[in-house]
């Protein structure tokens, strides 16, 4: 699949963007996901400034994203773990035959 202009709208502004034909779907979700947080940024504090409101999104999902890597890293760890201890298991099985 090739590539296709869109537009999207962020914070007021637009943004002719090319992207693939697999992206757009995810690219128009993540530009309503930032409006909507900066929409509730606006309601619940008195930032006014689009700037700091865009800041304030990408801290909150920079901050998502660092906490979900960590999360995997930990998970990972703990499936590396298991799979030794089954390996480990295994080999004394089968070694003790």
């Amino acid at each position: 699949m090739g590539d296709i202009s869109i537009k999207i709208n962020i914070a007021d502004r637009v943004y002719p963007l090319k992207v693939n034909t697999e992206e757009e779907e995810i690219i128009r979700r993540a530009a309503k996901l930032i409006n909507d947080r900066i929409k509730e940024y606006q309601e619940n504090y008195a930032v006014k400034d689009k700037q700091d409101l865009l800041s304030m999104c990408v801290l909150h999902y920079a901050t998502t994203t660092l906490k979900a890597e960590k999360k995997v890293m930990v998970e990972d760890t703990e499936v590396s773990d298991k799979v030794y201890q089954l390996d480990q298991l295994l080999s004394n099985f089968f070694s003790g035959q």
